[in-house]
């Protein structure tokens, strides 16, 4: 008898980034300063974006988060490599969540 541990491996990874962005981002923002971190966060999203774009298929993770990080170098933010890894999972996730509701607005609007 074999079990999908699929679905399982996705929670836990629901719930680490949900912890991320409930208890990290929070500290990171105390850390530097709201007007500063609206402008990273900013930044990070548009170099996800652009990086989703570029590498598209998955197994380029790698390649794409060394886009990002050389991209908000050379914008010369200077952020612990955890804060960062952290801030690009988050703009990761909101980009995937965003997707999947793009998407069920779509069926929803053909429906009609």
């Amino acid at each position: 008898m074999t079990f999908d541990l699929t679905p399982v491996l996705g929670a836990v990874i629901t719930l680490v980034i949900t912890i991320m962005t409930a208890i990290v981002i929070p500290y990171i923002k105390k850390k530097i300063g709201d007007e500063k971190y609206a402008e990273i966060e900013r930044w990070v999203g548009v170099a996800v974006q652009a990086a989703e774009q570029l590498f598209a298929g998955s197994g380029r993770g790698a390649e794409k988060l060394a886009f990002v990080e050389e991209f908000l170098a050379s914008k010369g933010f200077k952020i612990d490599a955890m804060s960062l890894r952290n801030l690009i999972e988050a703009a990761v996730y909101n980009l995937t969540n965003l997707e999947v509701s793009l998407e069920g607005e779509e069926i929803k609007d053909e429906e009609a």
